[in-house]
């Protein structure tokens, strides 16, 4: 044999041998549940997508250390939805058509949820959100669910606390997208109807950078106060800074997005003061507790702690559902387990979905974002309130 011959066949071997290993170490489909994430990796949603996605795969990282489920491991497969519909719809296709799953979890955000909704529902695959919160999903569908609480519900806290307030004039700024239209329409609605006068309205894409010509056409209507619905930390941070720096003192109220990490870096002590009206976010149970513990430790920071908190009671909530069906092929049974399953995780405990899927035993609180010198990682940067009012 010519040393060619001889080096081309060893290393045909060797090649070979790393074929047979790397098949060895593979899990066969039959010992893995698979199911599908779609996140807001890139885009507006960066921010919180990012930590969602990593709350998800730290439960799965738990859930496996202990067993799995019924000895078989859990495996994600994640596309990025980067928080718009079209893309959602990449992502789904990609998810169904090619790796073939049937249970999908997320998205997180709303337009992205609207997007794949019509084509889950038509192929009869669950999608589960922990963040998606628009109004419209509520009639998306059978195979429809979420942890995140309605909009709908959001808006009525949201109009109640700033009449509370003693707010009777209302200028709102909000970006394009269906969370932050859902979230401005909901909460005016609200505020009108207990006889409040809306003053002035604005609306921004996603790529814009300069708000101050809108603030200023809003200030010229000396509004009480000023709602703001963002998408995106960047655009919600962005909008309180620069009102600040146009002389605006007058009080922000707001959704969870603009109390991001992210946000009040960019806002800096331009957010003191700011009120929103976002899910209880002190996590209280002992679950909740432990949850924060162990995402600081892995991550080294916490943001948005009851979204992150939400994402990762889903992954442990289709846990139980496919230890149930067995299947993770089945999604006709994994929805029934979902409309039969009473959940006591990290948002919250004795919380149950509805006949539309929606979310039944879990509020809103209203905070205050606090000075910067007393803003530390254990309080995100607000204080509680207390729970959202009622009129």
């Amino acid at each position: 044999m010519s040393k060619l011959l001889y080096r081309i066949t060893v290393t045909a071997m060797l090649f070979g041998l790393v074929g047979l290993f790397a098949i060895a170490c593979q899990q066969p489909e039959d010992e893995v549940f698979r199911i599908g994430v779609m996140e807001s990796l890139t885009g507006p949603g960066e921010t919180y997508g990012t930590v969602i996605n990593q709350s998800k795969e730290m439960a799965v990282a738990e859930i496996n250390a202990a067993g799995g489920i019924d000895g078989k491991q859990l495996e994600l497969i994640v596309e990025d939805s980067k928080c718009g519909a079209q893309d959602a719809i990449t992502a789904y296709n990609k998810l169904t058509d090619v790796d073939g799953v049937k249970i999908i979890l997320g998205t997180s955000c709303s337009g992205a949820m609207l997007g794949a909704a019509p084509l889950a529902e038509e192929d009869g695959v669950v999608l589960f959100s922990a963040s998606a919160t628009s109004p419209d999903i509520e009639d998306a569908g059978d195979y429809i669910f979420r942890t995140a609480i309605n909009d709908a519900q959001l808006g009525v806290d949201a109009g109640n606390a700033m009449w509370a307030d003693g707010v009777r004039t209302l200028a709102t700024i909000n970006e394009s997208t269906d969370y932050a239209e859902g979230v401005q329409k909901t909460s005016t609605e609200q505020f009108v109807k207990l006889g409040g006068t809306v003053v002035a309205e604005e609306k921004y894409s996603s790529d814009v950078t300069d708000f101050r010509t809108q603030l200023t056409k809003l200030f010229a209507e000396n509004p009480d106060a000023v709602l703001l619905a963002a998408q995106s930390e960047f655009t919600g941070g962005t909008i309180v800074k620069q009102a600040r720096e146009l002389g605006f003192n007058g009080t922000f109220y707001s959704e969870v997005v603009p109390t991001g990490t992210t946000a009040l870096e960019i806002a800096g002590d331009s957010a003191t003061g700011l009120k929103a009206i976002i899910p209880s976010p002190d996590l209280e149970t002992q679950k909740g507790k432990e949850f924060l513990d162990n995402f600081r430790t892995r991550y080294g920071y916490v943001t948005l702690p009851w979204f992150i908190g939400s994402a990762y009671d889903t992954v442990h909530i289709a846990a139980q559902c496919l230890e149930q069906t067995g299947d993770d092929q089945d999604a006709d049974g994994f929805r029934d387990c979902l409309y039969n399953i009473t959940w006591s995780g990290t948002i919250g405990d004795g919380y149950t979905f509805d006949a539309k899927g929606e979310v039944v035993g879990l509020s809103n609180a209203v905070v205050e974002v606090l000075p910067l010198t007393e803003r530390t990682e254990e309080n995100n940067g607000y204080k509680v309130l207390g729970p959202a009012p009622i009129q």
